[in-house]
């Protein structure tokens, strides 16, 4: 019998937000405590434990709507990896978005989407990260966006509502929703750069001002996910200095439940789509 067979699954609890942070942290992601509050009061985050307690492994279902929901945070500890215990906690996301009667979603790694594609998830959309090492701030040319507009595009671009996540992360201490009549874009703090996110605009030309003026009034790194198809604003977000991370392969299990629209320029992370 594998070591981990015997480790129960275990629902986790708001006092495990730290647990959540060490194994993120550990993987070198951008979430911060913040993020793993706000899904252990919102969802359902699965977790396994060893013998002493400590959460070595997790995976979260964010349900958004009635008809969709978010899977996230898929993380094992450097010691208890390769014995299958991600499997099981993704398993055990999928049976609860079963039960639930929704699609869910993820945004996954090139190695992660090997792995979920033999599960049934089908690929949709490409993403990449970005990552700028801003230089001293200047003033802030951008004006405060409105809530209400914001939701509205977003949910024409997801095809679903996302009200509680984007109230929340537009609340935080340190947000900042930012419109310059041409596109809007949320910017939020993260555990080791600001992030970029979503970001809505006409047209590619207005998206990169957008984050140009952002980039200026930053004094730190920034990370933005852009949507690969959006190929003229990924390209012209390398000429202005961002630097690909990664790629991101966006899927979704089961069927599509309503008709997204126009693709943003830029997504809110992996962990909430």
């Amino acid at each position: 019998m594998d070591a981990t067979d015997d480790f129960d699954i275990v629902r986790l609890e708001g006092a495990d937000a730290g647990g959540g942070l060490a194994l993120s942290t550990e993987a070198g992601w951008n979430q911060n405590e913040a993020d793993w509050c706000f899904l252990l009061a919102k969802g359902t985050v699965f977790g396994v434990r060893d013998r002493g307690r400590h959460v070595v492994a997790t995976a979260a279902l964010l349900p958004y709507t009635d008809t969709d929901a978010w899977i996230s945070m898929v993380l094992v500890t450097e010691r208890w990896r390769r014995r299958g215990l991600a499997r099981r906690l993704v398993d055990a996301c999928i049976d609860a978005a079963t039960r639930l009667g929704v699609t869910a979603w993820l945004d996954a790694t090139e190695a992660g989407a090997a792995v979920y594609g033999p599960l049934g998830f089908t690929p949709t959309i490409e993403l990449r990260r970005l990552a700028l090492v801003a230089s001293a701030a200047t003033e802030l040319q951008l004006r405060a966006g409105r809530l209400g507009d914001f939701l509205t595009l977003d949910i024409g671009a997801m095809g679903f509502s996302r009200h509680c996540l984007l109230q929340e992360l537009c609340a935080r201490q340190g947000s900042r929703l930012l419109s310059n009549d041409d596109a809007m874009a949320l910017v939020r703090d993260g555990r080791t750069a600001r992030h970029i996110g979503p970001l809505f605009a006409n047209s590619e030309p207005h998206a990169l001002a957008m984050v140009r003026d952002i980039a200026a009034g930053e004094n730190g790194p920034l990370l933005i996910d852009a949507v690969a198809s959006q190929d003229a604003f990924v390209e012209g977000l390398g000429e202005a200095g961002w630097t690909i991370e990664r790629p991101f392969r966006r899927m979704r299990f089961g069927r599509a439940t309503t008709k997204a629209g126009e693709l943003p320029f830029a997504v809110a992370g992996p962990e909430f789509g």
